[in-house]
């Protein structure tokens, strides 16, 4: 499997499950068969996965990818003997880190939730192609990750505007959305996963999605009050 489909759930999942230490390995970096380049995207997700690794507790050199050939099974030998061996200084999950497993498993499910956000909002740094190693380390910040976990916005439909047109409903790929025909549609909070699709996909005549950001969104409105009365119209 290229190295650029492992995404960041998988490797916080791997966490959540018990894994002490995540290794992947790549291509070398230029030489990739497909004009995808994946390995760069691979690169850049683990320096963003690092940072919020860092962000939530855990100890960032857990987690480590390494470039090499499919013909390079010395060096391949020697990396992952030296991770083992770093990771069993580094000792069990959670233990080192001074956090409660449980306490730890929280924080990773939370983050999961918010990988789709989290993908959204820093696409453009996912997609580029570090060259110069010496770009790494700066590529991704400890404010910046401060800056995404702080900022995480909300969507909320406005019953007034809301026309049950079902559109946000059947888009939500989640299945976050309440609604039904001729009903408001209402977004489950502890479902949705902060993608912003509902806001992209609601009418521009309606206008009934809002994005919310630095406050919480009002309380849905009560379930008898959710029915829209259609006018009839004039014969």
């Amino acid at each position: 499997m290229c190295s650029g489909r492992v995404d960041l759930a998988f490797v916080l999942k791997a966490f959540l499950n018990g894994m002490d230490g995540v290794f992947i390995g790549g291509c070398r970096l230029g030489e990739c068969n497909y004009i995808t380049h994946g390995n760069y995207h691979a690169l850049n997700m683990v320096l963003l996965c690092k940072r919020i690794m860092k962000y939530i507790g855990i100890n960032p050199d857990r987690l480590k990818i390494e470039f090499m050939t499919s013909g390079e099974g010395i060096l391949f030998t020697q990396i992952m003997n030296q991770f083992s061996k770093k990771i069993k200084e580094i000792g069990p999950l959670g233990v080192s880190e001074g956090i409660e497993l449980g306490q730890l498993r929280s924080k990773l499910r939370d983050v999961i939730k918010l990988v789709p956000y989290i993908k959204m909002a820093k696409r453009e740094k996912l997609e580029a192609r570090l060259e110069d190693p010496e770009q790494y380390e700066s590529h991704f910040t400890d404010e910046e990750i401060d800056s995404l976990f702080k900022d995480v916005p909300a969507y909320y439909i406005d019953p007034e505007k809301c026309q049950a047109c079902m559109i946000c409903f059947r888009r939500c790929p989640v299945g976050a959305i309440i609604g039904a025909k001729n009903t408001i549609h209402v977004i489950d909070q502890e479902k949705c996963i902060k993608c912003g699709t509902c806001l992209d996909v609601c009418p521009s005549r309606f206008g009934a999605v809002r994005k919310i950001v630095g406050e919480s969104p009002p309380p849905p409105i009560p379930e008898d009050q959710r029915v829209i009365v259609r006018k009839a119209k004039a014969s």
